[in-house]
């Protein structure tokens, strides 16, 4: 952020970046499964916070190419807990979504493996681990090649029909 000769507060956003697929990954529509709620990670695409794009793979298992920017720093040059928390909350939820349960969130257990350096694309992977009664149980985690960040662990609760 800098001050333009007007002095008016210029954002200087971050160049584009390549969030494609592994091969037989098919992009995922999320916007259109859940609409706003995607807002807080998912609601910048071009932005210096966040920029995602999901994909399902063959066995229909949810993933998401995840670009951490420099608004969501923590330790110097990492990413911010919280940032890594919050993406794999949406990357979660939403793969509960995606296999046809509407959900909200009831638990969110995270395990911080490794610090996530700026400004480099992660893997977020998932699957649905269970599905009893109302609970829906999903697992993921935050990774780049055999590096892992974080994984998660997410109890949904589906949402009773009205």
């Amino acid at each position: 952020m800098s001050k333009s000769a007007a002095g008016k507060v210029v954002i200087k956003l971050c160049p584009p970046v390549d969030l494609g697929g592994e091969a037989g990954w098919v992009p995922f529509d999320a916007p259109s499964l859940v609409g706003e709620s995607l807002r807080f990670v998912s609601g910048e695409p071009d932005g210096n916070r966040f920029r995602v794009n999901y994909y399902r793979d063959n066995e229909q298992q949810l993933h998401a190419r995840i670009w951490f920017g420099p608004e969501t720093e923590g330790p110097p040059g990492h990413a911010h807990g919280g940032s890594m928390a919050a993406v794999l909350d949406e990357v979660l939820g939403l793969a509960a979504w995606a296999s046809g349960y509407p959900i909200v969130v009831g638990n969110l257990n995270i395990s911080f493996r490794n610090l996530l350096p700026l400004q480099q694309v992660v893997t977020v992977e998932s699957r649905i681990v269970s599905a009893e009664g109302r609970k829906v149980m999903v697992h993921g985690r935050i990774c780049r090649g055999d590096t892992v960040y974080a994984e998660g662990e997410c109890l949904c609760i589906t949402i009773p029909e009205k």
